[in-house]
């Protein structure tokens, strides 16, 4: 059953979209050459007790789940497109990481993800990042009032499609409030004009996942939670948490502008 939220809510799901964004920020900015994802779990937990928040992915266990999520962010490398645990993995040079984070504060959830290469950039890995962020931000475009659920999933499916990129089918975006996974769905392909009617007070994740082959395929890992690319492509995955409002979209999860620097071996 899907909840709108009133103003006042929103306003304070805003404070914990900000904690997402802080601890993605600070993960971004300790990521580099020789770190271990682990390590980068530290670094976002800090961040969280700092805020006086909590973690919404740390003990979450879906239907599908073998175990309950050990972890406050999900770290997916390289062909991993969502969901990855993180683990002792030290991170090369030109590896793309996607860091997905949640937050709890004061009663409401916040959502968020990024992606970004570790160290020498190459150019295919730039550009999927990039289709993946101008996905992101078409999709917030059609998150108006009038829209439906279908008009967002059209906006991305298009830019992804458009560049050439494969789409992990059965995964998406999601309504987010009182917990992290609410009503509705938000697919990352579909027709204009259908599925749910969006209403001021919706807040809602969006969240393009993109297979650099341009094939779709995918397969869980052994773990359990781990979404890979069939054939071993990189993908990318953004995110933001985001509140339908009659004066038009209003990003929750917005994150301040990072410089990286790498660490000190």
């Amino acid at each position: 059953m899907m909840e709108l939220k009133t103003d006042t809510s929103i306003d304070a799901m805003y404070e914990a979209g900000q904690v997402v964004g802080r601890a993605l920020t600070a993960v971004r900015q300790a990521a580099g050459v020789g770190v271990s994802l682990l390590e980068l779990d530290e670094v976002a937990r800090a961040v969280l007790r700092d805020a006086g928040a909590s973690s919404p992915f740390l003990g979450y266990r879906p239907s599908f789940a073998p175990t309950p999520f050990p972890a406050v962010i999900c770290a997916s490398v390289n062909e991993a497109i969502v969901h990855g645990i993180p683990t002792g993995y030290r991170l090369r040079d030109g590896d793309l990481v996607s860091i997905d984070c949640g937050a709890e504060l004061g009663g409401w959830a916040g959502d968020s993800a990024i992606s970004f290469v570790v160290g020498e950039r190459r150019a295919a890995d730039v550009r999927l990042i990039e289709t993946a962020e101008r996905a992101l931000a078409a999709a917030i475009e059609a998150a108006v009032v009038g829209n439906r659920t279908g008009d967002i999933a059209h906006a991305i499916g298009r830019v992804c499609r458009d560049g050439g990129y494969g789409i992990p089918q059965g995964f998406g975006g999601h309504g987010v409030g009182r917990r992290m996974h609410e009503d509705p769905d938000v697919p990352n392909e579909g027709r204009p004009g259908r599925g749910f009617p969006l209403r001021h007070g919706m807040v809602i994740a969006i969240e393009p996942m993109l297979i650099g082959s341009g094939r779709d395929g995918y397969h869980e890992a052994a773990d359990g939670w781990t979404l890979r690319t069939n054939d071993g492509s990189r993908a990318a995955h953004v995110e933001h948490t985001v509140a339908i409002t009659e004066n038009g979209p209003r990003v929750l999860t917005e994150r301040t502008t990072w410089t990286h620097v790498e660490p000190t071996p």
